[in-house]
């Protein structure tokens, strides 16, 4: 005779592979959403990719704008002296700068005393 706590069942093995089977599809479904090379780290790259591609488009159009800006220096001498006024205050011999007061300034003043 065999004792009570002897008996095996018959679908006791079937359920451990059964979990076992189970806890290995989990543990790939985790491994390809969270891993290194998984949904989420594909997702974030995407992402990335979308922000270095509008940067590469802001820095292309400044690049244009300064082979513009180089081209006009090398060419232009009225640019040069348009530069040279408003940069660095720059005037020809025998022109007078007139300096006049901002109203706009002066009347906020008034209206804040």
């Amino acid at each position: 005779m065999t004792n009570a706590n002897e008996t095996v069942t018959p679908n006791g093995g079937k359920n451990i592979l059964t979990i076992g089977l189970l806890v290995i599809i989990l543990l790939m479904f985790a491994y390809a959403v969270f891993g290194d090379r998984g949904v989420l780290r594909i997702l974030q790259a995407q992402e990335k990719k979308q922000e270095l591609e509008l940067q590469l488009a802001e820095l292309q159009v400044q690049q244009q704008e300064l082979k513009i800006q180089i081209e006009r220096l090398q060419k232009d001498k009225s640019y040069w002296e348009s530069l040279a006024r408003t940069r660095l205050g720059m005037v020809r011999e025998g022109e007078l700068i007139y300096h006049l007061p901002d109203f706009k300034n002066e009347s906020q003043e008034a209206t804040n005393k």
